[in-house]
């Protein structure tokens, strides 16, 4: 596990965006851990989770012209990347979507730079995938070309068949998904660190009856 993938999983226990307990998912699952992007709710917490998305886009070697953050999560998130990957020496555009169209001033759902060239979208998490059809359909529209998504975390989990919502978004429109990490590299951090190890076997025995096969 790289560095940076083992700082921001210990980085999000430190702020409590990652819990282990007892949480019920959308799905009805009951799972031995928990992931809320959406308690990075301050500028240092924002500022640090930006850079680790900048570090794994870096890392990927993804190719793309301007970043897109689907409403709402993902306006922070495009924004505040777009500003370390410049800090990093890559200046790219942003955009980002309104849920409702604005019919004064500049209009339309569409806020920041014009979709052009090769876009990659940065979300959170992927659960159902259905921001990031939304925003495909939206690039499309646009004349510009999806290059893939970034995200938080991987959870390497079912949706409603075989298959997670990452692994459809790569089958379907075989795009490149880049997480920061993934439910693999905490599996890795609880086996590794004695202070965690008490929560590897639920979260295995979790991975075991619903994760996906690599």
């Amino acid at each position: 596990m790289s560095d940076f993938r083992q700082d921001f999983l210990r980085f999000a226990l430190e702020q409590d965006v990652l819990r282990f307990g007892e949480f019920v998912t959308k799905a009805g699952r009951l799972s031995p851990y928990f992931f809320n992007a959406g308690l990075f709710n301050d500028g240092a917490s924002t500022l640090a989770l930006a850079r680790f998305y900048a570090q794994a886009i870096i890392e990927s070697g993804i190719e793309f012209d301007m970043l897109f953050g689907p409403a709402y999560k993902g306006i922070v998130l495009a924004s505040a990347t777009a500003m370390m990957l410049a800090e990093r020496g890559r200046n790219v555009p942003f955009a980002y979507n309104r849920k409702e169209a604005k019919d004064h001033g500049e209009g339309g759902t569409l806020v920041g730079a014009p979709l052009a060239g090769r876009v990659l979208i940065i979300d959170d998490v992927m659960s159902a995938g259905t921001s990031v059809r939304e925003s495909l359909r939206l690039i499309e529209a646009a004349g510009a070309v999806p290059a893939g998504v970034a995200i938080a975390l991987d959870r390497m989990e079912k949706g409603t068949g075989e298959l997670s919502a990452v692994q459809e978004v790569r089958q379907q429109y075989g795009l490149p998904v880049v997480p920061i990490a993934s439910l693999r590299d905490l599996l890795a951090l609880l086996a590794d660190d004695a202070q965690f190890r008490q929560h590897l076997a639920p979260v295995q025995a979790y991975r075991d009856r619903y994760g996906v096969s690599d």
